[in-house]
């Protein structure tokens, strides 16, 4: 059974930084696209992040390019966002997901096909 856990979550002002991680177990961690979603309050979940197995094939929403930075460790099944110089708009429930391809770096939630539970990060003003 796959469970992917996110942490690190918590308030923080505007400006700071913050380290998010999910731990992965149930799965070949190497062989999944792993990708960083996030959900405000009544808007749809959006693509974050995502890296492929190999960390060769990165990429980010535009609005946080230079900002944020997603990583991995297959040793340690983990999946990381250090997000930096945040915003109040980065607000939200931020989710972990993983998609069985190698490569392929997907922006639609619904090609993703494990779920973290999500953790929250606040960002006050």
């Amino acid at each position: 059974q796959v469970h992917l856990v996110e942490s690190g979550g918590q308030l923080v002002q505007a400006g700071g930084s913050l380290s998010l991680a999910c731990a992965a177990s149930g799965l070949t961690f190497s062989t999944y696209v792993m990708a960083w979603f996030r959900q405000a309050p009544g808007k749809e979940r959006e693509f974050v992040a995502g890296i492929n197995g190999n960390a060769g094939n990165i990429y980010y929403t535009d609005s946080v390019k230079g900002r944020f930075t997603i990583s991995r460790d297959n040793a340690k099944n983990t999946v990381y966002l250090q997000m930096n110089s945040l915003k109040p708009e980065d607000t939200a429930v931020y989710y972990c997901a993983a998609r069985q391809q190698y490569w392929t770096i997907s922006t639609s939630p619904g090609t993703y096909d494990y779920w973290g539970q999500g953790t929250q990060v606040t960002v006050s003003s």
